[in-house]
This record gives C-alpha cells, structure tokens and sequence, in this order.
C-alpha cells in the first residue's frame, strides 16, 4: 500500500525512495541541520515531505553534480532550502553549476577522470560493465573519499 503524498515517511521508506543508505540519512541530518525529522519516543525518525525534496535536492548535488558536503552548505546558506527544492523540482537536475571552489581541492584531475568512468558521465568500458546499484556504491565511496581527502588537507593545514 502506497502512502500519499502528503504522508509523513520513516527513515526506512525515505532511505529506500532515494536508494541510500539509513547511516547516509542520518550523518546527513548532522551535516545539514536543515534535514529536521520529526523524532518520536524511542528516536524514531519522520520525515516531512519538505524534508524528502530536499534530502533528494542533497543527493543529486553530491553523487550527480560533483558538489561536496561544504559546497551543498554554502548554497543552503546562501539560497535556502527551499530554492533548491525549487531548482531540483524545476528540472531534476536543472540546479546551479558547480563553483570550482566546491569541489575538494584534493580530488586530482586524474580521480576525477576515474569518477567519470563509474557514474557514466562518459561512455567508458567501465561504466557499462557497474549495475546501478554498483554504480550507486562506487559514487557514494568517491563521494566519501572527496570528503575524507578534504579533511586531511584542512588538517595539514592546521
């Protein structure tokens, strides 16, 4: 049975509606204090409508657009929510470019090269040869890896 529309979703329905993972989910909700589920007794976790499109608008910008979680925060802050929901409902992937600032500083030109074989954004041998579910698990590693590249460069720095 369907649920409508307007219904609100647990964190399951919500995790597979965006095909990730429940822990993406929640270090998310740490990352972009804009994701506000409502938490019932025990901590169980429902999510608003609002909260799924923007979730969604979250992933499309880091696992299709290149974005990083930094980069997905500064346009929050400067556009808010709501403008990305907008944008990503607009057009599925009609959001703004990615600023080059955005991008990790670590990630070379060569990995992002690789990236491009696993997403398909280039009709590499690679990409052909990746279920999506595959392809899924290999964006959300780079996405990580990015991630993680960054932060040691911030701690190098330091």
């Amino acid at each position: 049975m369907d649920k409508m529309q307007d219904a609100f979703r647990t964190i399951g329905e919500v995790a597979e509606e965006l095909d990730l993972p429940q822990h993406v989910l929640r270090f998310w909700e740490t990352k972009f204090s804009q994701i506000r589920p409502v938490k019932r007794a025990g901590g169980r976790r429902y999510y608003r409508p609002d909260d799924v499109q923007l979730v969604a608008a979250i992933r499309v910008l880091l696992y299709s657009e290149g974005y990083t979680i930094r980069g997905v925060q500064r346009l929050l802050k400067e556009q808010g929510a709501k403008a990305l929901i907008a944008a990503s409902r607009a057009n599925g992937r009609g959001l703004p470019p990615v600023p080059p600032d955005s991008l990790a500083p670590a990630v070379e030109p060569m990995a992002l090269e690789l990236a491009a074989d696993f997403t398909g954004d280039d009709e590499g041998a690679v990409a052909t040869r990746l279920s999506p579910q595959d392809r899924h698990r290999m964006e959300a590693i780079l996405a990580e890896l990015a991630e993680g590249a960054r932060i040691l460069q911030e701690a190098r720095r330091s």
